[in-house]
Protein backbone atom coordinates (compact mmCIF):
# COMPACT_ATOMS: atom_id res chain seq x y z
CA UNK A 1 0.00 0.00 0.00
CA UNK A 2 1.28 3.17 -0.79
CA UNK A 3 0.85 4.65 2.71
CA UNK A 4 3.14 2.16 4.01
CA UNK A 5 5.61 2.54 1.14
CA UNK A 6 9.32 4.34 2.37
CA UNK A 7 9.24 6.87 0.29
CA UNK A 8 5.48 7.98 1.33
CA UNK A 9 6.62 8.18 4.96
CA UNK A 10 9.90 9.90 4.85
CA UNK A 11 7.71 12.36 2.93
CA UNK A 12 5.37 12.99 5.65
CA UNK A 13 8.08 12.81 8.41
CA UNK A 14 9.94 15.79 6.65
CA UNK A 15 6.43 17.49 6.56
CA UNK A 16 5.95 16.83 10.22
CA UNK A 17 9.61 18.42 10.61
CA UNK A 18 8.50 21.55 8.78
CA UNK A 19 5.67 22.96 10.44
CA UNK A 20 6.59 21.54 14.13
CA UNK A 21 9.66 24.66 13.35
CA UNK A 22 7.63 27.81 13.44
CA UNK A 23 10.82 29.66 12.41
CA UNK A 24 10.37 27.52 8.91
CA UNK A 25 6.60 28.20 9.15
CA UNK A 26 6.93 31.64 9.40
CA UNK A 27 9.50 32.85 6.83
CA UNK A 28 7.85 30.45 3.86
CA UNK A 29 4.75 31.94 4.70
CA UNK A 30 4.41 34.74 6.72
CA UNK A 31 7.33 37.00 5.79
CA UNK A 32 5.86 36.97 2.24
CA UNK A 33 2.75 39.13 3.95
CA UNK A 34 4.54 40.85 6.47
CA UNK A 35 6.83 41.95 3.23
CA UNK A 36 4.15 42.52 0.78
CA UNK A 37 2.04 44.53 3.53
CA UNK A 38 4.61 46.74 4.55
CA UNK A 39 5.69 47.57 0.80
CA UNK A 40 1.94 48.25 -0.17
CA UNK A 41 2.24 50.68 2.60
CA UNK A 42 5.04 52.23 1.62
CA UNK A 43 3.84 52.38 -2.56
CA UNK A 44 0.89 52.47 -2.42
CA UNK A 45 -0.97 54.01 -5.24
CA UNK A 46 -2.29 57.38 -4.10
CA UNK A 47 -1.80 59.33 -6.98
CA UNK A 48 0.86 61.58 -8.29
CA UNK A 49 2.11 63.58 -5.08
CA UNK A 50 2.97 67.43 -5.07
CA UNK A 51 6.08 68.23 -5.97
CA UNK A 52 8.43 70.59 -3.66
CA UNK A 53 9.91 73.19 -5.35
CA UNK A 54 12.16 75.99 -3.72
CA UNK A 55 12.29 79.60 -4.49
CA UNK A 56 15.47 81.36 -3.99
CA UNK A 57 15.22 84.15 -1.66
CA UNK A 58 15.36 87.62 -3.94
CA UNK A 59 13.40 90.64 -5.11
CA UNK A 60 9.88 89.03 -6.09
CA UNK A 61 10.14 86.02 -4.36
CA UNK A 62 6.52 85.76 -2.55
CA UNK A 63 4.83 87.05 -5.89
CA UNK A 64 6.92 84.24 -7.29
CA UNK A 65 5.50 81.44 -4.46
CA UNK A 66 2.11 82.60 -4.45
CA UNK A 67 1.87 81.79 -8.62
CA UNK A 68 3.58 78.24 -8.10
CA UNK A 69 1.36 77.44 -5.06
CA UNK A 70 -1.81 78.05 -7.84
CA UNK A 71 -0.98 75.00 -8.80
CA UNK A 72 -2.21 71.42 -7.05
CA UNK A 73 1.26 69.96 -8.24
CA UNK A 74 3.70 72.07 -6.50
CA UNK A 75 4.33 73.16 -3.18
CA UNK A 76 6.93 76.25 -3.25
CA UNK A 77 9.40 77.83 -0.79
CA UNK A 78 11.18 80.18 -0.31
CA UNK A 79 14.83 79.35 0.63
CA UNK A 80 18.01 81.28 1.66
CA UNK A 81 21.05 80.14 -0.59
CA UNK A 82 22.63 77.64 1.98
CA UNK A 83 19.34 75.88 2.51
CA UNK A 84 18.61 75.94 -0.92
CA UNK A 85 21.76 74.02 -1.78
CA UNK A 86 21.72 71.88 0.66
CA UNK A 87 17.93 70.76 -0.01
CA UNK A 88 18.64 70.25 -3.54
CA UNK A 89 21.51 68.46 -3.30
CA UNK A 90 19.88 65.89 -0.75
CA UNK A 91 16.86 65.74 -3.29
CA UNK A 92 14.41 67.61 -0.74
CA UNK A 93 13.13 70.39 -3.23
CA UNK A 94 13.00 68.79 -7.14
CA UNK A 95 13.78 72.42 -8.76
CA UNK A 96 15.30 75.41 -7.15
CA UNK A 97 13.65 78.56 -9.11
CA UNK A 98 16.03 81.61 -9.38
CA UNK A 99 13.71 84.86 -9.53
CA UNK A 100 15.21 87.38 -12.30
CA UNK A 101 15.09 88.43 -16.01
CA UNK A 102 15.32 85.30 -17.08
CA UNK A 103 13.94 82.95 -14.63
CA UNK A 104 16.55 80.23 -13.76
CA UNK A 105 15.63 76.60 -12.84
CA UNK A 106 17.99 74.48 -11.41
CA UNK A 107 18.08 70.90 -11.08
CA UNK A 108 19.49 67.37 -10.78
CA UNK A 109 19.53 66.30 -14.85
CA UNK A 110 19.78 62.64 -13.10
CA UNK A 111 16.17 62.79 -11.17
CA UNK A 112 13.03 62.50 -12.54
CA UNK A 113 11.17 64.26 -10.63
CA UNK A 114 13.46 67.12 -11.26
CA UNK A 115 12.55 66.62 -14.74
CA UNK A 116 8.61 66.90 -14.06
CA UNK A 117 9.20 69.61 -11.73
CA UNK A 118 10.72 71.86 -14.26
CA UNK A 119 8.18 71.20 -17.05
CA UNK A 120 5.04 71.67 -14.43
CA UNK A 121 6.89 75.03 -13.01
CA UNK A 122 7.57 76.73 -16.69
CA UNK A 123 4.06 75.74 -18.01
CA UNK A 124 2.71 77.71 -14.73
CA UNK A 125 4.95 80.30 -14.90
CA UNK A 126 3.71 80.83 -18.86
CA UNK A 127 0.51 80.74 -17.87
CA UNK A 128 0.80 83.13 -15.45
CA UNK A 129 2.15 85.70 -17.73
CA UNK A 130 -0.60 86.08 -19.97
CA UNK A 131 0.41 83.97 -23.21
CA UNK A 132 2.66 80.60 -23.79
CA UNK A 133 6.68 81.45 -23.42
CA UNK A 134 6.07 85.43 -22.65
CA UNK A 135 8.97 84.23 -19.10
CA UNK A 136 12.47 84.30 -20.29
CA UNK A 137 13.87 81.34 -18.68
CA UNK A 138 17.48 80.04 -18.54
CA UNK A 139 17.82 76.06 -17.63
CA UNK A 140 21.12 75.52 -15.10
CA UNK A 141 21.37 71.71 -14.94
CA UNK A 142 23.44 70.43 -12.21
CA UNK A 143 24.39 67.27 -11.09
CA UNK A 144 24.07 67.54 -7.15
CA UNK A 145 26.80 65.84 -4.85
CA UNK A 146 24.82 63.21 -2.63
CA UNK A 147 21.85 63.42 -4.53
CA UNK A 148 21.80 59.80 -5.94
CA UNK A 149 19.96 56.66 -5.17
CA UNK A 150 23.39 55.09 -4.07
CA UNK A 151 24.42 57.66 -1.88
CA UNK A 152 21.22 57.24 -0.03
CA UNK A 153 21.88 53.53 0.15
CA UNK A 154 25.06 53.11 1.89
CA UNK A 155 24.49 54.60 4.88
CA UNK A 156 21.33 52.16 5.27
CA UNK A 157 23.59 49.73 4.60
CA UNK A 158 25.99 50.55 7.30
CA UNK A 159 23.05 50.87 9.53
CA UNK A 160 21.66 47.61 9.03
CA UNK A 161 25.37 45.79 8.91
CA UNK A 162 25.83 47.23 12.52
CA UNK A 163 22.04 46.17 13.34
CA UNK A 164 22.77 42.49 12.22
CA UNK A 165 26.75 42.32 13.31
CA UNK A 166 25.14 43.24 17.05
CA UNK A 167 22.27 41.46 17.69
CA UNK A 168 23.29 37.98 15.43
CA UNK A 169 27.23 38.47 16.63
CA UNK A 170 26.66 39.11 20.58
CA UNK A 171 22.89 36.53 20.43
CA UNK A 172 24.41 34.04 18.63
CA UNK A 173 27.59 33.87 20.89
CA UNK A 174 25.60 34.04 24.37
CA UNK A 175 23.07 31.05 23.56
CA UNK A 176 25.83 28.92 21.94
CA UNK A 177 28.08 29.35 25.12
CA UNK A 178 24.61 28.41 26.95
CA UNK A 179 24.13 25.12 25.81
CA UNK A 180 27.43 23.90 25.57
CA UNK A 181 27.16 24.74 29.32
CA UNK A 182 30.27 27.44 29.72
CA UNK A 183 28.21 29.88 31.30
CA UNK A 184 27.33 27.31 34.02
CA UNK A 185 30.92 27.10 34.87
CA UNK A 186 31.54 31.03 34.41
CA UNK A 187 28.84 30.92 37.03
CA UNK A 188 31.18 29.67 39.62
CA UNK A 189 33.81 32.27 39.20
CA UNK A 190 34.08 35.95 40.56
CA UNK A 191 33.11 37.10 37.63
CA UNK A 192 30.10 39.63 37.35
CA UNK A 193 27.38 39.23 34.72
CA UNK A 194 28.10 43.46 34.05
CA UNK A 195 31.55 42.11 32.94
CA UNK A 196 30.48 39.02 30.94
CA UNK A 197 27.72 41.10 29.27
CA UNK A 198 29.97 44.39 28.67
CA UNK A 199 32.52 42.02 27.45
CA UNK A 200 30.09 41.57 24.42
CA UNK A 201 29.71 44.83 23.66
CA UNK A 202 33.12 46.28 24.04
CA UNK A 203 34.44 43.13 21.59
CA UNK A 204 31.70 44.23 18.66
CA UNK A 205 33.21 47.59 18.84
CA UNK A 206 36.99 46.29 17.63
CA UNK A 207 34.98 44.88 14.37
CA UNK A 208 33.82 48.22 14.01
CA UNK A 209 36.51 49.79 12.32
CA UNK A 210 36.75 46.74 9.93
CA UNK A 211 32.92 47.14 8.93
CA UNK A 212 32.55 51.13 8.43
CA UNK A 213 36.13 50.92 6.36
CA UNK A 214 35.28 47.90 3.96
CA UNK A 215 31.74 49.29 3.34
CA UNK A 216 32.56 53.05 3.17
CA UNK A 217 35.41 52.56 0.78
CA UNK A 218 33.64 49.96 -1.31
CA UNK A 219 30.82 53.05 -2.17
CA UNK A 220 34.14 55.40 -2.20
CA UNK A 221 35.67 53.45 -5.00
CA UNK A 222 33.06 51.74 -7.01
CA UNK A 223 30.75 54.83 -6.72
CA UNK A 224 32.29 58.17 -5.60
CA UNK A 225 30.40 57.86 -2.77
CA UNK A 226 31.82 60.51 -0.26
CA UNK A 227 31.92 61.04 3.48
CA UNK A 228 30.82 65.18 3.48
CA UNK A 229 31.39 65.28 7.36
CA UNK A 230 33.99 63.95 9.78
CA UNK A 231 35.52 60.67 9.55
CA UNK A 232 35.50 61.19 13.84
CA UNK A 233 31.84 62.00 13.73
CA UNK A 234 30.95 59.15 11.39
CA UNK A 235 32.83 56.69 13.94
CA UNK A 236 31.44 58.05 16.76
CA UNK A 237 27.35 57.24 15.47
CA UNK A 238 28.39 54.24 14.31
CA UNK A 239 30.36 53.43 17.75
CA UNK A 240 26.17 54.58 19.68
CA UNK A 241 24.97 52.15 17.03
CA UNK A 242 26.77 49.14 17.57
CA UNK A 243 26.55 49.83 21.43
CA UNK A 244 22.58 49.86 21.31
CA UNK A 245 22.43 46.57 19.09
CA UNK A 246 24.73 44.74 21.20
CA UNK A 247 22.13 45.75 24.19
CA UNK A 248 19.53 44.33 21.89
CA UNK A 249 21.50 41.34 21.08
CA UNK A 250 22.26 40.64 24.99
CA UNK A 251 18.37 41.20 26.04
CA UNK A 252 17.22 39.21 23.14
CA UNK A 253 19.78 36.21 24.32
CA UNK A 254 19.18 36.94 28.10
CA UNK A 255 17.09 34.07 28.90
CA UNK A 256 17.00 31.65 25.72
CA UNK A 257 18.23 28.42 25.61
CA UNK A 258 18.41 26.97 22.05
CA UNK A 259 19.44 28.53 19.05
CA UNK A 260 16.24 28.06 16.91
CA UNK A 261 14.79 30.02 19.66
CA UNK A 262 17.15 32.79 20.04
CA UNK A 263 16.98 33.16 15.73
CA UNK A 264 13.35 33.09 15.83
CA UNK A 265 13.29 36.38 18.81
CA UNK A 266 16.22 38.23 16.90
CA UNK A 267 14.16 37.96 13.57
CA UNK A 268 11.15 39.18 15.23
CA UNK A 269 13.46 42.13 16.69
CA UNK A 270 14.87 42.80 13.09
CA UNK A 271 12.25 42.30 11.13
CA UNK A 272 10.26 45.62 11.88
CA UNK A 273 13.80 47.06 11.69
CA UNK A 274 14.25 46.03 8.01
CA UNK A 275 10.98 46.71 6.35
CA UNK A 276 10.30 50.41 8.16
CA UNK A 277 13.83 51.85 9.07
CA UNK A 278 14.26 53.65 5.54
CA UNK A 279 17.47 51.33 4.40
CA UNK A 280 16.17 50.47 0.84
CA UNK A 281 13.98 53.39 0.59
CA UNK A 282 12.80 56.58 2.60
CA UNK A 283 10.21 56.09 5.21
CA UNK A 284 8.75 58.64 4.58
CA UNK A 285 6.49 56.82 1.98
CA UNK A 286 4.58 55.53 4.79
CA UNK A 287 1.13 56.99 6.34
CA UNK A 288 1.64 60.49 8.80
CA UNK A 289 0.31 58.05 11.06
CA UNK A 290 3.18 55.51 11.44
CA UNK A 291 6.08 57.86 11.15
CA UNK A 292 6.28 58.59 14.99
CA UNK A 293 6.43 54.94 15.63
CA UNK A 294 8.85 54.27 12.62
CA UNK A 295 11.30 57.34 13.69
CA UNK A 296 11.38 55.46 17.33
CA UNK A 297 13.07 52.99 15.98
CA UNK A 298 16.82 52.69 16.92
CA UNK A 299 17.53 51.68 13.14
CA UNK A 300 15.54 54.41 12.01
CA UNK A 301 17.47 57.22 14.18
CA UNK A 302 20.94 55.88 13.08
CA UNK A 303 20.19 55.80 9.47
CA UNK A 304 19.02 59.48 9.89
CA UNK A 305 22.42 59.91 12.09
CA UNK A 306 24.36 58.57 9.33
CA UNK A 307 22.69 60.50 6.37
CA UNK A 308 22.82 63.80 7.88
CA UNK A 309 27.00 62.94 8.89
CA UNK A 310 27.29 61.14 4.51
CA UNK A 311 25.28 63.40 2.69
CA UNK A 312 24.66 66.74 4.48
CA UNK A 313 28.46 66.85 6.18
CA UNK A 314 26.71 67.30 9.92
CA UNK A 315 28.25 67.93 13.18
CA UNK A 316 28.04 65.82 15.97
CA UNK A 317 25.95 68.72 17.79
CA UNK A 318 23.51 68.68 15.46
CA UNK A 319 22.49 65.09 15.99
CA UNK A 320 21.04 64.94 19.24
CA UNK A 321 17.67 64.13 18.60
CA UNK A 322 18.57 60.53 16.74
CA UNK A 323 21.52 60.00 18.92
CA UNK A 324 19.52 60.36 22.00
CA UNK A 325 17.26 57.58 20.54
CA UNK A 326 19.68 55.33 19.79
CA UNK A 327 21.61 56.29 23.16
CA UNK A 328 18.29 55.70 25.41
CA UNK A 329 17.53 51.77 23.42
CA UNK A 330 21.38 50.72 24.15
CA UNK A 331 20.90 51.97 27.67
CA UNK A 332 17.82 50.39 28.17
CA UNK A 333 18.62 47.00 26.56
CA UNK A 334 21.65 46.18 28.63
CA UNK A 335 19.92 47.46 31.87
CA UNK A 336 16.55 45.12 31.40
CA UNK A 337 19.54 42.46 29.85
CA UNK A 338 21.29 42.57 32.83
CA UNK A 339 18.28 42.26 35.76
CA UNK A 340 17.16 39.29 33.83
CA UNK A 341 20.28 37.78 32.18
CA UNK A 342 20.45 33.58 33.83
CA UNK A 343 23.48 31.63 33.39
CA UNK A 344 21.59 28.45 33.09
Amino acid sequence: MIREHPLFQLALARMREFYREPEAVFWVFGFPIVLAFALGLAFRNTGPGKLQVGVAAGPGDSALVAVLDSSPRLIATVLDSATARTRLRTGRIALLVVPGDPLVYRYDTTRTESGLARLQVDEVVQRARGRKDVAAVRDDRVVAPGSRYIDFLIPGLLGMNLLGSGIWGVGFSVVQARQKKLLKRYMATPMKRSDYLLSFILSRLVFLIVEIGFLVGFGWLMFGVAVRGSLATLGGVAILGAFAFAGLGLLVASRARTIEGVSGLMNLVMLPMWILSGTFFSYSRFPDAMIPFVKALPLTALNDALRAVMIDGAALATLGAPLAIVIAWGAVSFVIALRIFRWR
